[in-house]
């Protein structure tokens, strides 16, 4: 098994492509060790020194690691448990978590129709690009012109997030739906 590794925006994450599916349908998103047990791949990513969050995409692992860590010191060890993990033949989600669902938060009330625009943009324009890069954008709410995003994988804590948000998705998400005003991202715990 080969694994190839790619630089994403944001120094403290990189995406590793292992040649193969990793998610069926859907993302996940584990922010922190605690977050993973519902996954053998994100859990043994974990176990490298130095990771501080593991999202999984269709293709792809994308890791973040802690400002202290090195890539040259722990891409090692990540490359390992990946490696380990396809090679022994457990599922990359047990149980229940198997079941990805779209990401989106659910909507309803008077803004639906809105809500059903916002969420077929951002899966046919925004969240194929942001992959690209590691990461995935979901819609968390929409209230009084503002749309709320949640940004993962490489996306949250990129430097070049907000420019993204603000001056890429906001102005599309505008120019095709007169009643959104503002995007703004939101913190998900």
């Amino acid at each position: 098994m080969f694994i190839q590794t790619e630089s994403t925006p944001n120094p403290a994450t990189l995406k590793f492509l292992p040649g193969q599916e990793v998610m069926a349908a859907g993302t996940a998103d584990f922010p922190s060790a605690e977050t993973a047990h519902t996954s053998p791949l994100a859990r043994r990513v974990f176990a490298a020194e130095g990771v501080t969050g593991v999202f999984l995409g269709s293709d792809f692992i994308t890791v973040t690691k802690d400002d202290g860590a090195d890539w040259a010191h722990i891409k090692p060890a990540i490359l390992g448990a990946i490696m380990e993990h396809f090679q022994s033949g457990a599922p990359v989600i047990e149980g229940d978590g198997a079941a990805a669902a779209s990401g989106h938060a659910a909507h309803d009330g008077p803004d639906a129709e809105i809500v059903d625009q916002i969420k077929q943009l951002l899966d046919t324009r925004v969240r194929p690009a942001v992959a690209q890069d590691g990461g995935d954008i979901t819609f968390h709410g929409f209230e009084r012109g503002v749309v709320y995003l949640h940004m993962q994988g490489a996306c949250a804590g990129c430097p070049s997030s907000t420019l993204t948000l603000k001056m890429g998705i906001e102005n599309l998400l505008r120019h095709y739906i007169p009643e959104v005003t503002e995007v703004r991202p939101v913190a998900v715990g």
